[in-house]
């Protein structure tokens, strides 16, 4: 058999290989004849493999060194492109063996063939296509590194600093920032060195601190500070510098923060419990303007002679056709914006009947208010709650329960704790209106207006902003009660108003079920009397004698005792927070039907949230003599 030798070389990945090819005369059988191939691999090892003559492509030409023609044909190829998948290449072989055949010994490291034009071409043409892709892949990199830098850069801009890092006064803080933070770090520092006898030290932070706040005075932001803040920053700067070259030792520093957070959150706990007693003594004071506005009125109804006059009666007061709103209030001038705020949005006001239930010492004003400011075709009644004879005790929870004497110690005894020290929570329910008849009215919807079958019940704190006729033609599905739920997510749910660790609580309701509010409820007296819903207020009531069920206040027993019997109106109906969440959306404020002032922020007083009082004051007459007399401001 005769052998053929190729000769090729590798340098690291290079796809370029030399061959040599040889050949003999008289070959007999070409498909018998074996080439051996040496190369070296990508780590330098020489490698020898045996492969069939049969096994190369037909582009492979033979030729015989001997005649002068070093060329290769152009059609050759690389040797390892030629191979047939299939071809097992026997590897590892010695080096230094040598391949006998036939006989024949023959040197394994043949001389290469010189590289021809085209190959030469080709190669540099490979080269350059190397060289492109390389620039091209360095650009792209460099691309994504500055996104990266970028992204990088813009989210940091966004973080305040959170690790460990070296007091400097020139990062990127306002310089009112960069001037309270000096102000705490000097504070700290001053302390340490006092307690180190470090007075000299210890005197000049101090300095700094009263200059440093003396350059801020009252800005509150960059703007108004004055020009040389900007020194003082750098002065305090310096100094802070010195006192952590001769003070900082981090267990230390470490102590002093925290004492220092603890003063400031004992600090700030002082001052909230402070804020909401004198929050809810401001919520309780009647302004001198709204005092002034029932003596004023009183005082000419009967001026005017009006008492002389009998009351005439309106048939429509008991016309179950109309449109009839409960409105029980003590507070003229909130009235006032209910019926001048529902008529003005009216389409049909002629239909529109107002049931006004007073107390004895305003009686006479609501009177005289409507006599000289009754609203154009709407029907106004004033009623006295003390006209309801059969609102007794014998026959009222909360009336009996006012006689005890154990409710008259809690609220009317001379020695009973009224600062500071009884709490927000029993402060709040202290309140004047908690004991107030007027506020459980409501319960008694039936008897006071027996004739209806449909009321709408307001509170005095709301303002209307549309047409509420379509709130009548709601179909309640068997429901008493229509209003809207106010819990989200596990806000206002039952657990919030009501004690489940009590047993009558935990057994009878669920403390997952979503709340609703009191303000605007349409009842379905009807229904109301059906599932006899003022026996089931008496029943929780008198169990809540000893206020073990829940505090004081109306939503509590409201939620018992429409418990399942309660509607879901849409929210738009009804939007609530105005008294006391400055952050509601302005959006919904203005789409709904009506807004109501629930909190301590009465639209009224002087601690109303300034961006709302507008939704309540354009229905407020300043024009009317009283208004003005009484000098209400706008």
């Amino acid at each position: 058999m005769q052998a053929f030798r190729i000769s090729e070389q590798f340098r690291g990945n290079s796809d370029h290989i030399g061959a040599w090819l040889t050949s003999f005369k008289d070959v007999p059988n070409e498909k018998d004849i074996d080439i051996i191939v040496t190369y070296s691999d990508a780590s330098s090892a020489i490698r020898i493999n045996r492969v069939k003559m049969s096994h190369l492509s037909p582009s492979w030409v033979l030729e015989n060194p001997t005649d002068g023609n070093q060329d290769l044909p152009n059609g050759s190829q690389m040797l390892g492109g030629s191979l047939p998948a299939d071809v097992r290449l026997e590897e590892n072989l010695d080096p230094s063996m040598h391949y006998h055949q036939s006989g024949e010994a023959e040197n394994i490291y043949p001389q290469l063939s010189p590289m021809t034009p085209v190959k030469l071409k080709r190669r540099m043409l490979r080269q350059k296509r190397r060289e492109l892709r390389a620039v091209a892949l360095i650009q792209l990199d460099k691309e994504s590194d500055i996104n990266t830098q970028a992204v990088a850069l813009e989210q940091a801009k966004s973080l305040e600093p959170r690790g460990k890092e070296k007091y400097n006064m020139w990062r990127k803080d306002s310089t009112l920032k960069l001037m309270q933070d000096q102000i705490i770090m000097a504070k700290a520092y001053a302390n340490i060195a006092k307690s180190i006898n470090e007075s000299s030290l210890y005197n000049t932070l101090i300095n700094q601190c009263r200059e440093s706040r003396h350059a801020i005075g009252e800005a509150t932001s960059d703007a108004e500070l004055h020009p040389s803040a900007l020194n003082q920053a750098q002065t305090m700067g310096h100094v802070l510098s010195i006192a952590k070259d001769r003070l900082y030792d981090c267990p230390t520093v470490q102590r002093k923060f925290r004492a220092m957070v603890q003063l400031a959150e004992d600090t700030v706990n002082a001052l909230k419990k402070k804020s909401t007693f004198l929050i809810q003594l401001a919520a309780k004071v009647v302004p001198k303007p709204l005092h002034c506005l029932p003596l004023q009125l009183a005082a000419d109804y009967f001026g005017q002679a009006h008492h002389k006059k009998e009351d005439p009666s309106n048939k429509k007061f008991e016309d179950p056709s109309l449109y009839h709103y409960a409105l029980f209030s003590d507070n003229v001038l909130a009235t006032s914006v209910v019926v001048n705020s529902t008529v003005s949005h009216a389409k049909e006001p002629e239909k529109h009947v107002f049931h006004i239930v007073t107390d004895k010492l305003n009686f006479i004003a609501m009177k005289m208010w409507f006599i000289v400011n009754a609203p154009a075709k709407a029907t106004i009644q004033v009623e006295n709650i003390d006209d309801l004879k059969w609102l007794n005790s014998s026959y009222c929870s909360v009336l009996r329960q006012l006689e005890s004497a154990r409710l008259k110690e809690y609220y009317f005894k001379a020695n009973h704790p009224s600062s500071l020290s009884v709490g927000a929570d029993s402060l709040k329910y202290r309140n004047p209106k908690y004991l107030s008849m007027l506020n459980h009215l409501r319960f008694y919807l039936p008897e006071v207006y027996p004739k209806l079958d449909k009321i709408l019940f307001l509170d005095d704190d709301i303002v209307v902003q549309k047409d509420l006729t379509p709130l009548w033609s709601i179909d309640l599905q068997g429901m008493v009660n229509g209003a809207v739920e106010t819990c989200k997510e596990s806000f206002h749910r039952f657990d919030k108003y009501l004690n489940f660790s009590h047993p009558k609580i935990s057994e009878n309701f669920d403390k997952n079920a979503c709340g609703w509010a009191f303000g605007m409820n349409m009842f379905d007296l009807k229904e109301w009397k059906k599932r006899n819903s003022t026996g089931i207020y008496h029943y929780w009531q008198d169990l809540n004698e000893d206020r073990t069920l829940w505090k004081l206040g109306s939503l509590p027993p409201g939620l018992l005792t429409f418990y399942n019997l309660t509607y879901p109106l849409d929210r738009s109906w009804h939007v609530l927070g105005l008294g006391y969440d400055p952050a509601l959306n302005k959006t919904q404020i203005e789409n709904a039907a009506v807004v109501h002032y629930n909190g301590n922020y009465k639209p009224w007083l002087d601690l109303a949230i300034s961006k709302y009082k507008s939704y309540w004051s354009k229905y407020v007459m300043f024009d009317n003599y009283y208004i003005q007399l009484c000098n209400f401001m706008e």
